[in-house]
Parts: structure tokens; C-alpha cells; sequence
């Protein structure tokens, strides 16, 4: 029973791979709020878009 209690307790203290879970929390975090903002997203990534390339178009003509 000492075992177990002593694998428990330095189970529990262990921090080894504690960053690994935080990176892929904070991903999984990323990947949900742009899949809930997908729309708006890519509308102000196309409203970008089309900025630049209508200011391209400006340069070319000169």
C-alpha cells in the first residue's frame, strides 16, 4: 500500500509533458474560434484581397 501511495504522489508531481498539453490546448482553442468565425474571417481576408488589387491596378496604369 506505501508503494502505491508513493507512485501516486509522484504521479501527481510529475510535470513532464505539461507543456505539450498546453501547446495543443491553446491549438485546439485556435482551431475552434476560426472555425466559429470561418465567415468573417475569410470575408476580411477577400476584402483584403481585393484592396490590394485594386491598388495594383492604380500602379500599373501610371
Amino acid at each position: 500500500m506505501e508503494t502505491l501511495m508513493k507512485w501516486v504522489t509522484q504521479f501527481k508531481d510529475d510535470e513532464e509533458g505539461l507543456q505539450t498539453l498546453e501547446i495543443m490546448l491553446i491549438i485546439a482553442v485556435i482551431v475552434v474560434i476560426a472555425l466559429l468565425f470561418r465567415d468573417s474571417i475569410m470575408g476580411w481576408v477577400n476584402d483584403l484581397i481585393n484592396f490590394g488589387d485594386e491598388n495594383i491596378s492604380d500602379f500599373q496604369q501610371e
